[in-house]
């Protein structure tokens, strides 16, 4: 199963929530759209009794019962939901770290594991910068050969990032990776981040 945590402010938050819907057997249904691509988006929504997928795992949280989407449950793997007051009333908080890409171990393919760490600490660095990079492939030696986009395209401060950060990040991660080799066109420099 999932492990999913949900705080007792989430908890306590969703079920005040719950009771102004008055529907008898009203729980929370989780899910993920596009699992397992960068589009990846973690929801909440209502799940009245008519709802209910059989397939789904079932959490008791006491107050009521959260519904884990049968195909999101690998991508919902340290979920994480809280809820916290704030000047406005309150945020309610999902952070799903497996959405984008299912947590992995080190019995997994290679190309499984580098894109693991690419969408899990990498590319969310990256995107500060409307930026991303990519595996192309893992050629001999243990070179991961990668692709930037998007905010590195072209960007001057790529071979910095691409030696301090990525390829340092890939090596200590990943034992059988070496070392890195950009294959990116950098002479296309509208979208830069710094130019």
């Amino acid at each position: 199963m999932a492990l999913v945590t949900v705080t007792d402010p989430a908890r306590d938050y969703l079920a005040q929530l719950i009771e102004k819907q008055d529907v008898e057997g009203m729980g929370v249904r989780v899910f993920v759209t596009q699992p397992g691509t960068k589009h990846a988006e973690t929801c909440l929504a209502y799940c009245p009794p008519n709802e209910i997928v059989p397939t789904d795992e079932k959490i008791d949280l006491e107050k009521f019962v959260l519904y884990l989407d049968h195909a999101s449950v690998p991508f919902l793997e340290d979920a994480y939901v809280d809820y916290s007051k704030d000047q406005m009333g309150g945020q309610l908080t999902i952070k799903a770290p497996n959405a984008k890409v299912p947590n992995v171990d080190e019995n997994a393919p290679l190309t499984d594991r580098i894109n693991y760490v690419l969408a899990s600490e990498i590319n969310p660095g990256l995107a500060s910068h409307g930026g991303e990079v990519s595996l192309v492939e893992v050629i001999e030696g243990g070179i991961a050969v990668l692709r930037f986009g998007g905010g590195c395209q072209g960007c001057s401060a790529v071979s910095l990032t691409l030696k301090q950060g990525v390829e340092t990040t890939l090596v200590e991660r990943v034992p059988e990776i070496t070392g890195v080799r950009d294959v990116t066109d950098h002479s296309v420099k509208e979208n830069a981040y710094y130019q």
